[in-house]
Protein backbone atom coordinates (compact mmCIF):
# COMPACT_ATOMS: atom_id res chain seq x y z
CA UNK A 1 0.00 0.00 0.00
CA UNK A 2 1.31 3.40 -0.90
CA UNK A 3 2.24 5.58 2.04
CA UNK A 4 0.31 8.81 2.65
CA UNK A 5 3.48 10.81 2.14
CA UNK A 6 3.52 9.72 -1.50
CA UNK A 7 0.14 11.31 -2.13
CA UNK A 8 -1.63 14.57 -1.54
CA UNK A 9 -2.95 14.52 2.03
CA UNK A 10 -6.59 13.55 2.30
CA UNK A 11 -8.76 12.55 5.21
CA UNK A 12 -10.33 9.15 5.70
CA UNK A 13 -9.37 5.64 6.78
CA UNK A 14 -8.44 4.60 3.22
CA UNK A 15 -6.12 7.55 2.70
CA UNK A 16 -3.12 6.38 0.66
CA UNK A 17 -4.99 3.73 -1.32
CA UNK A 18 -5.12 4.37 -5.06
CA UNK A 19 -7.89 2.76 -7.09
CA UNK A 20 -8.12 2.56 -10.87
CA UNK A 21 -11.86 2.40 -11.48
CA UNK A 22 -12.86 0.92 -14.83
CA UNK A 23 -16.53 0.48 -13.90
CA UNK A 24 -19.76 1.92 -15.26
CA UNK A 25 -23.48 2.24 -14.52
CA UNK A 26 -24.45 1.25 -10.93
CA UNK A 27 -22.73 -1.81 -9.43
CA UNK A 28 -19.08 -0.86 -9.88
CA UNK A 29 -19.45 2.89 -9.27
CA UNK A 30 -21.42 2.25 -6.07
CA UNK A 31 -18.51 0.13 -4.81
CA UNK A 32 -15.83 2.62 -5.76
CA UNK A 33 -17.75 5.57 -4.33
CA UNK A 34 -17.70 3.80 -0.97
CA UNK A 35 -13.92 3.52 -1.32
CA UNK A 36 -13.64 7.15 -2.42
CA UNK A 37 -15.87 8.42 0.39
CA UNK A 38 -13.57 6.77 2.93
CA UNK A 39 -10.48 8.44 1.53
CA UNK A 40 -9.19 6.31 -1.34
CA UNK A 41 -7.88 8.13 -4.40
CA UNK A 42 -10.31 6.75 -6.98
CA UNK A 43 -9.45 7.45 -10.61
CA UNK A 44 -12.48 6.85 -12.80
CA UNK A 45 -11.32 5.65 -16.19
CA UNK A 46 -13.90 6.33 -18.87
CA UNK A 47 -14.15 5.58 -22.56
CA UNK A 48 -14.36 8.62 -24.86
CA UNK A 49 -18.17 8.50 -24.70
CA UNK A 50 -18.17 8.45 -20.89
CA UNK A 51 -20.19 6.40 -18.43
CA UNK A 52 -23.72 5.98 -19.87
CA UNK A 53 -25.33 7.17 -16.62
CA UNK A 54 -23.86 10.63 -17.24
CA UNK A 55 -26.65 11.34 -19.73
CA UNK A 56 -29.66 10.04 -17.76
CA UNK A 57 -32.09 12.59 -16.32
CA UNK A 58 -31.85 16.35 -15.71
CA UNK A 59 -28.43 17.84 -16.63
CA UNK A 60 -27.73 14.72 -18.66
CA UNK A 61 -26.89 16.97 -21.59
CA UNK A 62 -23.97 18.24 -19.46
CA UNK A 63 -22.87 14.69 -18.65
CA UNK A 64 -23.85 15.19 -15.01
CA UNK A 65 -27.27 13.60 -14.59
CA UNK A 66 -28.66 12.80 -11.12
CA UNK A 67 -27.81 9.09 -11.17
CA UNK A 68 -24.20 9.84 -12.11
CA UNK A 69 -23.98 12.57 -9.47
CA UNK A 70 -25.13 10.07 -6.85
CA UNK A 71 -22.44 7.51 -7.65
CA UNK A 72 -19.25 9.35 -8.53
CA UNK A 73 -18.29 11.97 -5.95
CA UNK A 74 -14.73 12.13 -4.63
CA UNK A 75 -13.42 10.60 -7.86
CA UNK A 76 -11.19 11.93 -10.60
CA UNK A 77 -12.11 11.35 -14.26
CA UNK A 78 -9.60 10.23 -16.87
CA UNK A 79 -10.60 9.46 -20.46
CA UNK A 80 -8.64 6.67 -22.13
CA UNK A 81 -9.42 4.93 -25.41
CA UNK A 82 -8.39 1.34 -24.74
CA UNK A 83 -8.88 0.46 -28.40
CA UNK A 84 -5.68 2.38 -29.07
CA UNK A 85 -2.33 0.83 -28.06
CA UNK A 86 -1.20 4.14 -26.60
CA UNK A 87 -4.26 4.13 -24.36
CA UNK A 88 -3.52 0.61 -23.13
CA UNK A 89 0.10 1.61 -22.48
CA UNK A 90 -1.08 4.61 -20.43
CA UNK A 91 -3.35 2.44 -18.31
CA UNK A 92 -0.58 -0.11 -17.68
CA UNK A 93 1.73 2.71 -16.65
CA UNK A 94 -0.88 4.06 -14.23
CA UNK A 95 -1.32 0.57 -12.79
CA UNK A 96 2.31 0.48 -11.67
CA UNK A 97 1.42 2.85 -8.82
CA UNK A 98 -2.08 1.54 -8.06
CA UNK A 99 -3.30 -0.57 -5.16
CA UNK A 100 -6.60 -1.68 -6.68
CA UNK A 101 -7.95 -2.14 -10.18
CA UNK A 102 -11.76 -2.44 -10.21
CA UNK A 103 -13.74 -3.41 -13.29
CA UNK A 104 -17.15 -4.72 -14.28
CA UNK A 105 -16.14 -5.51 -17.85
CA UNK A 106 -16.20 -9.22 -18.64
CA UNK A 107 -12.76 -10.81 -18.07
CA UNK A 108 -12.44 -12.16 -21.61
CA UNK A 109 -12.90 -8.65 -23.01
CA UNK A 110 -10.35 -7.26 -20.57
CA UNK A 111 -7.78 -9.84 -21.67
CA UNK A 112 -8.44 -9.03 -25.32
CA UNK A 113 -7.83 -5.36 -24.61
CA UNK A 114 -4.52 -6.24 -22.94
CA UNK A 115 -5.55 -5.14 -19.45
CA UNK A 116 -6.39 -8.46 -17.79
CA UNK A 117 -5.00 -9.52 -14.44
CA UNK A 118 -1.97 -11.18 -16.01
CA UNK A 119 -0.97 -8.00 -17.83
CA UNK A 120 -1.47 -5.70 -14.84
CA UNK A 121 0.12 -8.00 -12.26
CA UNK A 122 3.18 -8.34 -14.49
CA UNK A 123 3.67 -4.60 -14.05
CA UNK A 124 2.59 -4.50 -10.41
CA UNK A 125 2.54 -7.80 -8.47
CA UNK A 126 0.94 -6.06 -5.46
CA UNK A 127 -2.18 -4.95 -7.29
CA UNK A 128 -5.64 -6.16 -6.22
CA UNK A 129 -7.59 -6.88 -9.41
CA UNK A 130 -11.30 -6.88 -8.51
CA UNK A 131 -13.70 -8.10 -11.21
CA UNK A 132 -17.40 -7.54 -10.63
CA UNK A 133 -18.98 -10.03 -13.02
CA UNK A 134 -22.43 -11.39 -13.69
CA UNK A 135 -21.69 -15.02 -12.93
CA UNK A 136 -18.84 -17.16 -11.65
CA UNK A 137 -16.33 -17.71 -14.39
CA UNK A 138 -16.25 -21.44 -13.57
CA UNK A 139 -19.79 -22.22 -14.78
CA UNK A 140 -21.73 -22.32 -18.06
CA UNK A 141 -23.08 -18.77 -17.52
CA UNK A 142 -19.56 -17.32 -17.38
CA UNK A 143 -19.78 -15.36 -20.61
CA UNK A 144 -23.23 -13.90 -20.06
CA UNK A 145 -23.74 -10.20 -19.57
CA UNK A 146 -25.76 -9.27 -16.48
CA UNK A 147 -27.92 -6.38 -15.38
CA UNK A 148 -29.86 -5.71 -12.19
CA UNK A 149 -33.24 -6.83 -13.60
CA UNK A 150 -31.69 -9.98 -15.01
CA UNK A 151 -30.08 -10.94 -11.69
CA UNK A 152 -33.29 -10.20 -9.78
CA UNK A 153 -35.11 -12.60 -12.11
CA UNK A 154 -32.33 -15.19 -12.01
CA UNK A 155 -32.37 -15.32 -8.21
CA UNK A 156 -36.17 -15.60 -7.94
CA UNK A 157 -36.90 -12.20 -6.40
CA UNK A 158 -39.86 -11.32 -8.68
CA UNK A 159 -41.37 -14.77 -8.04
CA UNK A 160 -41.11 -14.23 -4.27
CA UNK A 161 -42.71 -10.78 -4.66
CA UNK A 162 -45.58 -12.31 -6.65
CA UNK A 163 -46.17 -15.10 -4.13
CA UNK A 164 -46.11 -12.78 -1.14
CA UNK A 165 -48.32 -10.10 -2.70
CA UNK A 166 -50.69 -12.15 -4.82
CA UNK A 167 -49.75 -9.95 -7.76
CA UNK A 168 -47.77 -10.65 -10.91
CA UNK A 169 -43.97 -11.02 -10.69
CA UNK A 170 -42.32 -7.62 -10.35
CA UNK A 171 -38.78 -6.32 -9.94
CA UNK A 172 -38.02 -4.36 -6.79
CA UNK A 173 -38.08 -0.67 -7.79
CA UNK A 174 -34.48 -0.12 -6.71
CA UNK A 175 -31.28 -1.48 -8.22
CA UNK A 176 -31.01 -3.93 -5.32
CA UNK A 177 -28.66 -6.38 -7.05
CA UNK A 178 -26.27 -3.75 -8.40
CA UNK A 179 -26.00 -1.88 -5.12
CA UNK A 180 -25.89 -4.97 -2.90
CA UNK A 181 -23.12 -6.54 -4.95
CA UNK A 182 -21.31 -3.20 -5.01
CA UNK A 183 -21.45 -3.13 -1.22
CA UNK A 184 -20.14 -6.70 -0.99
CA UNK A 185 -17.38 -5.86 -3.49
CA UNK A 186 -16.34 -2.94 -1.27
CA UNK A 187 -15.84 -5.39 1.62
CA UNK A 188 -14.02 -7.90 -0.59
CA UNK A 189 -11.60 -5.23 -1.79
CA UNK A 190 -10.86 -4.06 1.74
CA UNK A 191 -10.30 -7.69 2.80
CA UNK A 192 -7.97 -8.25 -0.16
CA UNK A 193 -5.95 -5.18 0.85
CA UNK A 194 -5.68 -6.58 4.38
CA UNK A 195 -4.49 -9.94 2.99
CA UNK A 196 -1.90 -8.14 0.88
CA UNK A 197 -0.61 -6.33 3.94
CA UNK A 198 -0.04 -9.75 5.51
CA UNK A 199 1.39 -11.59 2.50
CA UNK A 200 2.95 -8.80 0.46
CA UNK A 201 1.29 -10.13 -2.71
CA UNK A 202 -1.68 -8.91 -4.68
CA UNK A 203 -4.27 -11.17 -6.24
CA UNK A 204 -7.25 -11.38 -8.54
CA UNK A 205 -10.71 -11.60 -6.94
CA UNK A 206 -14.01 -12.15 -8.72
CA UNK A 207 -17.30 -10.92 -7.26
CA UNK A 208 -20.18 -12.54 -9.21
CA UNK A 209 -23.62 -10.92 -8.99
CA UNK A 210 -25.62 -14.15 -9.30
CA UNK A 211 -23.80 -16.00 -6.55
CA UNK A 212 -23.68 -12.93 -4.27
CA UNK A 213 -27.45 -12.39 -4.46
CA UNK A 214 -28.52 -16.00 -3.95
CA UNK A 215 -27.82 -15.92 -0.16
CA UNK A 216 -29.91 -12.72 0.04
CA UNK A 217 -32.92 -14.67 -1.24
CA UNK A 218 -32.31 -18.17 0.10
CA UNK A 219 -31.01 -16.92 3.45
CA UNK A 220 -34.65 -16.18 4.29
CA UNK A 221 -36.46 -18.53 1.96
CA UNK A 222 -34.58 -21.84 1.79
CA UNK A 223 -36.33 -22.48 5.13
CA UNK A 224 -37.56 -26.11 5.38
CA UNK A 225 -35.49 -27.09 2.36
CA UNK A 226 -32.39 -26.32 4.40
CA UNK A 227 -32.55 -29.88 5.70
CA UNK A 228 -31.78 -33.10 3.83
CA UNK A 229 -34.31 -34.60 3.54
CA UNK A 230 -36.53 -31.48 3.66
CA UNK A 231 -38.42 -30.65 6.87
CA UNK A 232 -40.81 -28.34 5.07
CA UNK A 233 -41.13 -26.14 2.02
CA UNK A 234 -39.47 -22.92 0.92
CA UNK A 235 -40.15 -19.49 2.42
CA UNK A 236 -40.15 -17.96 5.90
CA UNK A 237 -43.88 -17.47 6.56
CA UNK A 238 -43.55 -14.14 8.37
CA UNK A 239 -42.00 -12.56 5.29
CA UNK A 240 -44.49 -14.09 2.86
CA UNK A 241 -47.79 -13.08 4.45
CA UNK A 242 -49.70 -10.46 2.49
CA UNK A 243 -50.37 -8.69 5.77
CA UNK A 244 -46.67 -7.96 6.29
CA UNK A 245 -46.92 -4.40 5.07
CA UNK A 246 -47.23 -0.86 6.36
CA UNK A 247 -50.52 -0.67 8.25
CA UNK A 248 -53.15 1.95 7.51
CA UNK A 249 -54.13 4.22 10.39
CA UNK A 250 -56.92 6.81 10.36
CA UNK A 251 -54.59 9.36 8.79
CA UNK A 252 -51.63 7.55 7.24
CA UNK A 253 -49.50 4.42 7.37
CA UNK A 254 -47.09 3.06 9.96
CA UNK A 255 -44.66 0.24 10.42
CA UNK A 256 -45.67 -1.49 13.65
CA UNK A 257 -43.59 -4.58 14.29
CA UNK A 258 -45.16 -6.99 16.78
CA UNK A 259 -42.64 -9.83 16.97
CA UNK A 260 -41.50 -11.03 20.43
CA UNK A 261 -43.57 -12.43 23.29
CA UNK A 262 -43.30 -9.07 25.07
CA UNK A 263 -44.35 -7.15 21.93
CA UNK A 264 -47.52 -9.19 21.64
CA UNK A 265 -48.34 -8.94 25.33
CA UNK A 266 -47.88 -5.15 25.36
CA UNK A 267 -49.82 -4.60 22.13
CA UNK A 268 -52.77 -6.74 23.13
CA UNK A 269 -52.88 -5.12 26.56
CA UNK A 270 -52.89 -1.66 24.93
CA UNK A 271 -55.91 -2.55 22.76
CA UNK A 272 -57.82 -4.21 25.58
CA UNK A 273 -57.28 -7.80 24.48
CA UNK A 274 -54.57 -8.87 26.92
CA UNK A 275 -56.44 -12.07 27.79
CA UNK A 276 -55.69 -13.46 24.33
CA UNK A 277 -52.11 -14.17 25.39
CA UNK A 278 -53.50 -16.86 27.71
CA UNK A 279 -56.52 -18.06 25.74
CA UNK A 280 -55.45 -17.99 22.07
CA UNK A 281 -53.19 -20.96 21.21
CA UNK A 282 -51.86 -19.10 18.17
CA UNK A 283 -50.06 -16.74 20.56
CA UNK A 284 -48.38 -19.42 22.68
CA UNK A 285 -44.86 -18.91 21.29
CA UNK A 286 -42.94 -17.72 18.26
CA UNK A 287 -43.43 -21.05 16.49
CA UNK A 288 -47.22 -21.02 16.78
CA UNK A 289 -47.32 -17.33 15.87
CA UNK A 290 -45.25 -17.97 12.75
CA UNK A 291 -47.67 -20.67 11.63
CA UNK A 292 -50.63 -18.30 12.04
CA UNK A 293 -48.85 -15.09 11.13
CA UNK A 294 -51.22 -14.00 8.37
CA UNK A 295 -54.22 -14.10 10.72
CA UNK A 296 -52.34 -12.37 13.53
CA UNK A 297 -51.05 -9.60 11.29
CA UNK A 298 -54.62 -9.11 10.09
CA UNK A 299 -55.60 -8.62 13.73
CA UNK A 300 -52.93 -5.94 14.06
CA UNK A 301 -54.07 -4.31 10.83
CA UNK A 302 -57.69 -4.16 11.95
CA UNK A 303 -56.74 -2.53 15.25
CA UNK A 304 -54.41 0.07 13.73
CA UNK A 305 -57.12 1.38 11.43
CA UNK A 306 -59.11 2.55 14.47
CA UNK A 307 -56.76 5.36 15.58
CA UNK A 308 -54.51 8.04 14.11
CA UNK A 309 -50.77 7.62 13.79
CA UNK A 310 -50.18 10.11 16.63
CA UNK A 311 -52.60 8.24 18.88
CA UNK A 312 -50.79 4.96 18.27
CA UNK A 313 -47.40 6.49 18.96
CA UNK A 314 -48.75 7.80 22.26
CA UNK A 315 -50.64 4.62 23.20
CA UNK A 316 -47.95 2.02 22.49
CA UNK A 317 -45.12 1.94 25.05
CA UNK A 318 -42.30 4.17 23.83
CA UNK A 319 -39.10 2.23 23.02
CA UNK A 320 -40.93 -1.05 23.67
CA UNK A 321 -42.88 -1.69 20.47
CA UNK A 322 -41.21 -0.63 17.22
CA UNK A 323 -43.55 1.83 15.47
CA UNK A 324 -42.59 4.37 12.85
CA UNK A 325 -44.62 6.42 10.37
CA UNK A 326 -44.19 5.41 6.76
CA UNK A 327 -42.22 8.04 4.89
CA UNK A 328 -42.82 9.04 1.32
CA UNK A 329 -39.79 10.07 -0.70
CA UNK A 330 -40.89 13.66 -0.20
CA UNK A 331 -41.32 13.43 3.59
CA UNK A 332 -38.03 11.55 3.94
CA UNK A 333 -36.20 14.75 3.00
CA UNK A 334 -37.88 16.47 5.97
CA UNK A 335 -37.10 13.77 8.56
CA UNK A 336 -36.22 15.38 11.92
CA UNK A 337 -33.52 12.86 12.80
CA UNK A 338 -31.73 13.27 9.47
CA UNK A 339 -32.02 17.04 9.84
CA UNK A 340 -30.45 16.87 13.31
CA UNK A 341 -27.52 14.77 12.09
CA UNK A 342 -27.01 16.86 8.95
CA UNK A 343 -27.40 13.82 6.74
CA UNK A 344 -28.61 15.73 3.70
CA UNK A 345 -26.24 18.43 2.55
CA UNK A 346 -26.58 21.04 -0.13
CA UNK A 347 -23.31 21.58 -1.97
CA UNK A 348 -22.28 23.81 -4.84
CA UNK A 349 -21.22 21.86 -7.91
CA UNK A 350 -18.99 23.98 -10.18
CA UNK A 351 -20.91 23.00 -13.33
CA UNK A 352 -24.54 22.22 -12.48
CA UNK A 353 -24.92 24.47 -9.44
CA UNK A 354 -26.51 23.58 -6.13
CA UNK A 355 -27.19 19.87 -5.54
CA UNK A 356 -28.48 17.75 -2.67
CA UNK A 357 -26.21 14.97 -1.43
CA UNK A 358 -26.32 12.34 1.28
CA UNK A 359 -23.54 12.13 3.84
CA UNK A 360 -21.16 9.23 4.37
CA UNK A 361 -23.27 6.96 6.62
CA UNK A 362 -20.48 6.01 9.02
CA UNK A 363 -19.01 8.18 11.77
CA UNK A 364 -15.32 8.02 12.71
CA UNK A 365 -13.63 9.36 15.82
CA UNK A 366 -10.07 9.24 14.49
CA UNK A 367 -10.02 9.30 10.68
CA UNK A 368 -13.20 11.05 9.57
CA UNK A 369 -13.67 11.22 5.80
CA UNK A 370 -14.32 14.48 4.01
CA UNK A 371 -15.42 15.46 0.55
CA UNK A 372 -12.39 16.18 -1.59
CA UNK A 373 -13.69 16.33 -5.16
CA UNK A 374 -17.06 17.24 -6.65
CA UNK A 375 -18.39 14.76 -9.20
CA UNK A 376 -16.06 15.22 -12.19
CA UNK A 377 -16.90 16.23 -15.72
CA UNK A 378 -15.70 13.80 -18.36
CA UNK A 379 -11.90 13.79 -18.60
CA UNK A 380 -11.47 16.56 -16.02
CA UNK A 381 -8.35 15.03 -14.46
CA UNK A 382 -6.74 13.26 -17.43
CA UNK A 383 -3.67 15.48 -17.66
CA UNK A 384 -3.26 15.66 -13.89
CA UNK A 385 -3.28 11.89 -13.42
CA UNK A 386 -0.98 11.24 -16.38
CA UNK A 387 1.48 13.73 -14.96
CA UNK A 388 1.38 11.84 -11.65
CA UNK A 389 2.12 8.65 -13.60
CA UNK A 390 5.33 10.22 -14.91
CA UNK A 391 4.28 11.56 -18.31
CA UNK A 392 5.88 14.81 -19.41
CA UNK A 393 3.83 17.71 -20.75
CA UNK A 394 4.92 16.94 -24.30
CA UNK A 395 4.02 13.26 -23.92
CA UNK A 396 0.57 14.19 -22.62
CA UNK A 397 0.08 16.55 -25.56
CA UNK A 398 1.03 13.75 -27.97
CA UNK A 399 -1.40 11.35 -26.33
CA UNK A 400 -4.15 13.94 -26.56
CA UNK A 401 -3.37 14.59 -30.20
CA UNK A 402 -3.51 10.86 -31.00
CA UNK A 403 -6.94 10.50 -29.42
CA UNK A 404 -5.67 7.85 -27.01
CA UNK A 405 -6.65 10.11 -24.10
CA UNK A 406 -8.89 13.13 -23.77
CA UNK A 407 -9.20 16.01 -21.35
CA UNK A 408 -11.86 18.62 -20.65
CA UNK A 409 -12.28 22.36 -20.57
CA UNK A 410 -12.16 22.20 -16.78
CA UNK A 411 -8.79 20.41 -16.72
CA UNK A 412 -6.90 23.55 -15.74
CA UNK A 413 -9.21 24.03 -12.74
CA UNK A 414 -8.94 20.44 -11.44
CA UNK A 415 -7.30 20.08 -8.08
CA UNK A 416 -7.64 18.89 -4.53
Amino acid sequence: MNTPSARKPSAGPLNGVRVLDLTTVFMGPSCTQLLADLGADVIKIEAPGGDSTRSIGPSGDQGLGPLFLGLNRNKRSVVIDLKKPEGVAALLRMAEDADVFATNVRPAAMRRLGVGYEQLSARNPRIIYASMVGFSQRGPYAGKAAFDDMIQAATGLPAVVAESSGDIPRYLPITIADRSVGLYAFGVICAALHARNQTGAGQSVDIPMFETMIPYVLGDHLYGRTFVPPKGDFSYPRLMTRNRRPYRTKDGYVCCLIYTDRHWALFLEAVGKGDLMKTDPRLANISTRTQAIDELYQLVSDELETRTTAEWRKLLPENEIPIFPMHTLDSLLEDEHLAATGFFQETEHPVVGRILETSVPSEWSGTPPRQRYPVPVLGEHTAQVLEEAGYSASEIEALMASGAVRGSARAGQAGD
